[in-house]
């Protein structure tokens, strides 16, 4: 499989001022293949160390916090000698051994000609619980399920992927009938890795639908495992709303749609939890146009969307047969799997924070809004053929931004103030911010 992500670990290794690198993301979307995938391609060799209940191990980093000796005992350890300039030191589920995060700050300060890649699915939320970090000692990356791009390149589409990296709206367009159809399957299938390697071989949907199930089911434990005993109910309660969340017409994450006289204050460590293992993204409103988008972000107010449409889509029960069935796989949920897919573009290919917009006393919103490159971007987002832009108008007319940005099957367009830019190619927003 290719993982884009790879080629920003090429620019950490040759960086001059590298330092150990952690990488983040939620159980299940391909760290450690991407570790040792990036270990045996550009190292000579690579050691792997999984803190996940190995007391052995955690137990060099208890006794010992100078660099040497540790590499000295993960020599012993891994029967593998560690060389500086040679070696991937990747260290997995880091956030099990909070001894092992404060020694990144000592082969950053006494020993940086060691590579060392690091990766905990849990690690945002270790943090909360008060573990010890070393801050300014390392680098990070955000690791997400496979983007559209990549599941192209992983359902043997490559050429059709390099198209889609161009520039060149007019090479794309003439292939937009193949990007269509895999992006019907994209919303079905999703990015997870292991979901997206069973499609690609076997083109079955009824597994996809399993292995999705499954995951869904390998969270949920995972609640029960990690969250604290008294959250547990209430991450399933939130977990469980969200596909009923952005089903409604207004998709604002509306609490008593939990539970009868529910309030924020019951549920605000079960959504900080699930944003902080990366199971959700919080996307909050911004009550005005204007730069900084965080000034004016209202903390109170937000929608919930998952990590990948393909869990949407499955804890959904959409159906296979909606894939074949012209465009409606994009207009289920009143558009939300079309909103979900855009928002994991705009994070992942584009590495954006995305908010959305509605002014106080107006039933005005947009789907999204972004902020890069000194401007502030509006994005809405058209799941069927109707193609009015009342709300953007409207924002447009009152904040006169030299950007607007409308997603939806029709082809690019750029008018005299509105762009539109096709679902399939969400990813080129940047060539206009």
């Amino acid at each position: 499989m290719k993982r884009i992500l790879i080629e920003q670990l090429k620019e950490w290794k040759n960086s001059q001022n590298r330092k150990p690198l952690i990488i983040r993301g939620a159980r299940q979307v391909g760290k450690t293949w991407l570790m040792k995938e990036f270990g045996r391609t550009c190292f000579e060799n690579f050691v792997y160390i999984n803190f996940d209940n190995n007391e052995r191990v955690k137990a060099i980093f208890k006794d010992y916090t100078e660099p040497k000796r540790i590499i000295t005992a993960l020599n012993a350890e891994t029967g593998t000698a560690i060389k500086a300039d040679k070696t991937l030191i990747i260290f997995d589920e880091i956030q099990e051994n909070p001894d092992a995060l404060t020694a990144l700050k000592y082969f950053y300060e006494n020993a940086p000609e060691y590579f060392i890649v690091a990766a905990g699915s849990l690690l945002g939320i270790a943090l909360h619980q008060g573990t010890s970090f070393p801050v300014g000692k390392v680098d990070f990356l955000d690791l997400y399920p496979m983007n559209f791009r990549e599941f192209l390149c992983a359902c043997g589409d490559e050429n059709y992927e390099n198209v889609l990296a161009s520039q060149d709206f007019n090479l794309i367009t003439s292939f937009k009938s193949v990007f269509i159809e895999r992006l019907r399957q994209y919303f079905y299938v999703g990015g997870m890795p292991e979901v997206v390697k069973s499609f690609a071989e076997n083109q079955d949907f009824t597994e996809v639908r399993r292995l999705q199930k499954n995951l869904i089911e390998y969270y949920q434990q995972d609640f029960s495992k990690h969250a604290p005993l008294k959250e547990v109910p209430r991450l399933n309660m939130v977990w469980q709303s969200i596909p009923g969340q952005l089903a409604k017409e207004n998709k604002k994450f509306v609490f008593g749609a939990i539970k009868k006289s529910a309030r924020a204050s019951e549920f605000e460590v079960a959504i900080q939890w699930l944003c902080d293992c990366g199971l959700v993204h919080k996307v909050n409103r911004t009550k005005k146009g204007d730069i900084p988008l965080i000034a004016y972000m209202d903390l109170g107010v937000f929608k919930l969307y998952l990590h990948d449409v393909g869990l949407l889509c499955a804890m959904g029960d959409i159906d296979s047969k909606t894939i074949i069935d012209g465009s409606r796989i994009f207009e289920e949920f009143k558009g939300a799997l079309t909103e979900q897919f855009v928002l994991n573009e705009l994070i992942s290919e584009c590495n954006l924070k995305p908010y959305y917009y509605s002014a106080d006393n107006s039933t005005a919103e947009i789907d999204f809004i972004i902020q890069q490159n000194g401007k502030v971007v509006p994005v809405e987002v058209k799941a069927g053929e109707n193609l009015q832009a009342k709300s953007l108008k409207v924002y447009h007319q009152k904040y006169q931004n030299p950007v607007s940005v409308r997603t939806s099957l029709s082809d690019f367009r750029q008018d005299e103030w509105l762009t539109n830019i096709p679902l399939y190619a969400i990813l080129r927003i940047k060539d206009f911010v």
